[in-house]
């Protein structure tokens, strides 16, 4: 099979889909290569470290799109590229569709065959595609919230940390799950005042065992959501609901009971964001100010660490990416239905029941288009 990465062009976004490691794997189990010039650059990965993995190096994104049969990315593809996306090719590649109607209807119309990272699945429930970027997402939104905390980016001049005989900062992480597990340790080991809200028994028991002393649980109902709002310096907006769009929990009267210069960071912005003042920013101008509070919403965030998230990434996706390739999409369905449920759409059907209820269009059984 022809497989094919891209030099991505969302803002800011420096990773890319395949590496020259990758590269070499695909063409020592037979197929065929092709990269867009300087896809690589971002990660330090020049385009003769993919010649010498055995990989062709094509000169624009246009030919990536007409050679290869099998389109691996990163980000979800805008609007030029959605063009170039032709029937029955395969993009494999972070799509996070239910807040956006005007991608899926692009690719509805392409005809193309798109896999959604996010939404393929392992025998334990868990996301293993989105994992490693939601541990990377998880770590940076400490670094980002601590940033965006300083007073001369508009917070309210607090350390998260404190120094002797000064008190920590005040971090309130909404959602246990793996973005809020990894900025729950992040942020206890600056030495902040830790307080992690989830809706699970068995989340809270799991966070309690693991943090003892070092962070707090509390069960996420309206009361102690909004109390811990009102009481925090930061808040982490970590909650996630597969395929589908982010319920909006922090709402815009909350913001009235804040202390002035307090900051929010959305991790869940690609779905939609957990807050209702939340609107995609990126990393050349991360924050905006609603009611006094600073607004952090970067819906690519692992793209600021390249280097770190297109390894963390390509170590889940290669396994999958080699098996497309060598049994063609329909097979390699057929035999993981863990990869299945992440066919989101396909020759014009939507197949993920989350997405399609999410933007009102119907829904067809991923198991139909498989013939």
């Amino acid at each position: 099979m022809i497989v094919g990465t891209l030099r991505e062009i969302k803002n800011n976004e420096f990773r890319v889909g395949l590496t020259p490691e990758a590269a070499q794997e695909l063409v020592s189990a037979g197929h065929d290569v092709v990269i867009e010039a300087g896809a690589g650059l971002g990660i330090g990965a020049a385009d003769e470290a993919y010649e010498a993995a055995g990989a062709r190096i094509l000169a624009s994104a246009a030919e990536v799109f007409a050679s290869a049969e099998l389109v691996v990315k990163v980000k979800e593809p805008q609007p030029g590229e959605r063009a170039m996306l032709r029937e029955g090719q395969v993009l494999f590649t972070y799509l996070h569709l239910a807040p956006d109607p005007d991608q899926a209807k692009d690719l509805l119309a392409s005809g193309a065959v798109c896999i959604a990272y996010e939404t393929v699945t392992d025998a334990t429930g868990g996301l293993p595609l989105l994992k490693p970027m939601s541990q990377v997402a998880g770590r940076m939104a400490i670094q980002a919230g601590a940033t965006a905390l300083e007073k001369a980016h508009g917070g309210r001049g607090v350390l998260l940390g404190g120094v002797p005989g000064v008190l920590p900062g005040k971090v309130a992480i909404i959602g246990g799950g793996v973005v809020g597990f990894n900025a729950a340790q992040m942020a206890a080991g600056l030495g902040a005042d830790v307080t992690i809200l989830d809706r699970s028994a068995e989340v809270l028991e799991k966070l309690g065992i693991h943090f003892e002393a070092r962070a707090k649980t509390r069960f996420s109902n309206r009361a102690n959501l909004a109390a811990c709002v009102a009481e925090a310096d930061l808040v982490i907006g970590a909650v996630l609901i597969p395929g589908a769009e982010a319920p909006k929990l922090v709402s815009r009267a909350m913001l009235a009971t804040m202390k002035p210069g307090a900051v929010l960071v959305d991790v869940a912005i690609d779905q939609g964001g957990c807050f209702e003042t939340s609107k995609p920013t990126t990393h050349a101008d991360p924050t905006y100010i609603v009611d006094g509070i600073v607004h952090y919403c970067v819906a690519n965030m692992p793209g600021a660490v390249a280097r770190t998230s297109t390894y963390a990434l390509g170590n889940v996706t290669l396994p999958h990416v080699l098996r497309l390739a060598k049994h063609g999409w329909k097979e390699a369905l057929r035999r993981d239905p863990h990869l299945l449920a992440g066919l989101n759409i396909a020759h014009g059907k939507v197949t993920c029941q989350p997405v399609a209820e999410a933007l009102e269009l119907p829904f067809t059984d991923p198991d139909t288009v498989l013939g």
